[in-house]
Protein backbone atom coordinates (compact mmCIF):
# COMPACT_ATOMS: atom_id res chain seq x y z
CA UNK A 1 0.00 0.00 0.00
CA UNK A 2 1.03 3.60 -0.46
CA UNK A 3 -0.17 7.16 -0.54
CA UNK A 4 -2.87 7.03 2.12
CA UNK A 5 -2.76 10.85 2.48
CA UNK A 6 -4.90 11.02 5.63
CA UNK A 7 -7.91 9.34 3.98
CA UNK A 8 -8.91 7.69 7.24
CA UNK A 9 -11.89 5.66 6.05
CA UNK A 10 -9.77 4.29 3.19
CA UNK A 11 -7.04 3.24 5.64
CA UNK A 12 -9.69 1.43 7.68
CA UNK A 13 -10.96 -0.32 4.53
CA UNK A 14 -7.42 -1.38 3.68
CA UNK A 15 -6.86 -2.75 7.19
CA UNK A 16 -10.14 -4.69 6.98
CA UNK A 17 -9.14 -6.06 3.57
CA UNK A 18 -5.68 -7.16 4.73
CA UNK A 19 -7.17 -8.83 7.82
CA UNK A 20 -9.84 -10.59 5.75
CA UNK A 21 -7.17 -11.85 3.32
CA UNK A 22 -5.00 -12.99 6.26
CA UNK A 23 -2.04 -11.02 4.95
CA UNK A 24 1.10 -11.55 7.06
CA UNK A 25 3.07 -8.44 6.07
CA UNK A 26 1.88 -5.04 4.88
CA UNK A 27 4.43 -2.88 3.09
CA UNK A 28 3.53 0.82 3.14
CA UNK A 29 5.55 2.83 0.62
CA UNK A 30 4.98 6.17 2.31
CA UNK A 31 2.80 9.25 2.42
CA UNK A 32 0.69 8.39 5.42
CA UNK A 33 1.07 12.17 5.95
CA UNK A 34 -0.30 13.17 9.39
CA UNK A 35 0.24 11.64 12.83
CA UNK A 36 -3.51 11.29 13.42
CA UNK A 37 -3.70 8.66 10.66
CA UNK A 38 -1.30 6.22 12.36
CA UNK A 39 -3.79 4.91 14.98
CA UNK A 40 -6.04 3.69 12.14
CA UNK A 41 -3.62 0.76 11.82
CA UNK A 42 -4.28 -0.44 15.39
CA UNK A 43 -6.50 -3.35 14.26
CA UNK A 44 -4.08 -4.55 11.58
CA UNK A 45 -3.10 -8.15 12.34
CA UNK A 46 -0.20 -8.20 9.88
CA UNK A 47 3.25 -6.80 10.54
CA UNK A 48 3.48 -3.29 9.08
CA UNK A 49 6.69 -2.22 7.32
CA UNK A 50 6.55 1.53 6.74
CA UNK A 51 8.87 3.98 4.99
CA UNK A 52 8.59 7.74 4.76
CA UNK A 53 7.04 9.48 1.79
CA UNK A 54 7.70 13.01 0.62
CA UNK A 55 4.65 14.47 2.39
CA UNK A 56 5.13 13.48 6.04
CA UNK A 57 5.36 16.87 7.70
CA UNK A 58 5.88 15.86 11.32
CA UNK A 59 7.95 12.69 11.17
CA UNK A 60 8.74 12.70 14.88
CA UNK A 61 5.09 12.73 15.87
CA UNK A 62 4.25 10.09 13.23
CA UNK A 63 7.08 8.00 14.73
CA UNK A 64 5.61 8.53 18.22
CA UNK A 65 2.07 7.57 17.16
CA UNK A 66 3.28 4.45 15.33
CA UNK A 67 5.45 3.65 18.35
CA UNK A 68 2.30 3.49 20.48
CA UNK A 69 1.26 0.59 18.22
CA UNK A 70 4.66 -1.11 18.38
CA UNK A 71 5.48 -0.03 14.81
CA UNK A 72 8.79 1.58 13.94
CA UNK A 73 9.05 3.55 10.68
CA UNK A 74 12.01 2.23 8.69
CA UNK A 75 13.30 5.53 7.31
CA UNK A 76 13.39 6.59 3.67
CA UNK A 77 14.45 3.17 2.37
CA UNK A 78 14.22 -0.37 3.69
CA UNK A 79 15.34 -3.80 2.60
CA UNK A 80 13.37 -6.85 3.62
CA UNK A 81 13.53 -10.54 2.96
CA UNK A 82 10.20 -12.32 2.70
CA UNK A 83 9.74 -15.87 1.47
CA UNK A 84 13.33 -15.92 0.27
CA UNK A 85 12.93 -12.79 -1.86
CA UNK A 86 14.94 -9.59 -1.46
CA UNK A 87 12.62 -6.60 -1.38
CA UNK A 88 13.37 -2.89 -1.57
CA UNK A 89 10.73 -0.62 -0.03
CA UNK A 90 10.79 3.10 -0.79
CA UNK A 91 8.46 5.93 -1.67
CA UNK A 92 10.04 6.35 -5.10
CA UNK A 93 10.08 10.12 -5.31
CA UNK A 94 13.00 10.01 -7.77
CA UNK A 95 12.36 7.75 -10.76
CA UNK A 96 16.07 7.36 -11.67
CA UNK A 97 16.67 5.77 -8.25
CA UNK A 98 13.79 3.32 -8.77
CA UNK A 99 15.16 2.48 -12.23
CA UNK A 100 18.68 1.96 -10.88
CA UNK A 101 17.42 -0.33 -8.13
CA UNK A 102 15.46 -2.37 -10.67
CA UNK A 103 18.51 -2.74 -12.93
CA UNK A 104 20.96 -3.44 -10.10
CA UNK A 105 20.09 -7.10 -9.70
CA UNK A 106 20.20 -6.65 -5.93
CA UNK A 107 16.46 -7.05 -5.44
CA UNK A 108 13.78 -9.46 -6.58
CA UNK A 109 10.98 -7.01 -5.81
CA UNK A 110 10.75 -3.24 -5.49
CA UNK A 111 7.69 -1.75 -3.80
CA UNK A 112 7.27 1.96 -4.40
CA UNK A 113 4.58 4.66 -4.37
CA UNK A 114 4.57 8.40 -5.10
CA UNK A 115 3.06 8.43 -8.59
CA UNK A 116 -0.40 7.30 -7.40
CA UNK A 117 -0.50 5.02 -10.48
CA UNK A 118 -1.10 1.35 -9.77
CA UNK A 119 1.19 -0.85 -11.83
CA UNK A 120 3.12 -4.10 -11.77
CA UNK A 121 6.02 -4.23 -14.21
CA UNK A 122 9.18 -6.21 -14.80
CA UNK A 123 10.19 -9.81 -15.11
CA UNK A 124 13.54 -10.43 -13.44
CA UNK A 125 12.86 -7.67 -10.90
CA UNK A 126 9.20 -7.03 -10.15
CA UNK A 127 8.41 -3.34 -9.59
CA UNK A 128 5.12 -2.89 -7.76
CA UNK A 129 3.31 0.40 -7.28
CA UNK A 130 0.09 -0.35 -5.38
CA UNK A 131 -1.41 2.95 -6.49
CA UNK A 132 -3.13 5.14 -3.95
CA UNK A 133 -5.21 4.14 -0.96
CA UNK A 134 -6.58 7.69 -0.81
CA UNK A 135 -7.99 7.71 -4.34
CA UNK A 136 -7.52 11.47 -4.64
CA UNK A 137 -5.76 11.57 -8.02
CA UNK A 138 -7.00 8.48 -9.82
CA UNK A 139 -10.44 8.13 -8.28
CA UNK A 140 -9.49 4.54 -7.40
CA UNK A 141 -8.51 3.32 -3.94
CA UNK A 142 -6.06 0.50 -4.55
CA UNK A 143 -3.58 -1.78 -2.83
CA UNK A 144 -1.49 -4.63 -4.18
CA UNK A 145 -1.45 -8.25 -3.06
CA UNK A 146 2.11 -9.44 -3.41
CA UNK A 147 3.12 -13.09 -3.59
CA UNK A 148 6.91 -13.05 -3.12
CA UNK A 149 7.28 -16.80 -3.62
CA UNK A 150 5.61 -16.61 -7.04
CA UNK A 151 7.17 -13.22 -7.86
CA UNK A 152 3.74 -11.85 -8.71
CA UNK A 153 1.40 -9.09 -7.61
CA UNK A 154 -2.21 -8.18 -8.21
CA UNK A 155 -3.73 -4.70 -7.95
CA UNK A 156 -6.93 -4.75 -5.89
CA UNK A 157 -9.49 -1.96 -5.71
CA UNK A 158 -10.86 -1.37 -2.23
Amino acid sequence: MADTHDRLEAVEKAVEFFNRERVEHVLHAGDLVSPFAAPRFKDLRAELHYVWGNNEGDREFVRLRFGELGIKPLGDFATLELEGRRIALLHGTHQPIVDSLAKSGLFDIIVRGHTHRAEVIGEKTLVVNPGEVCGYLSGRRTVALLDPAELSAEIVEL
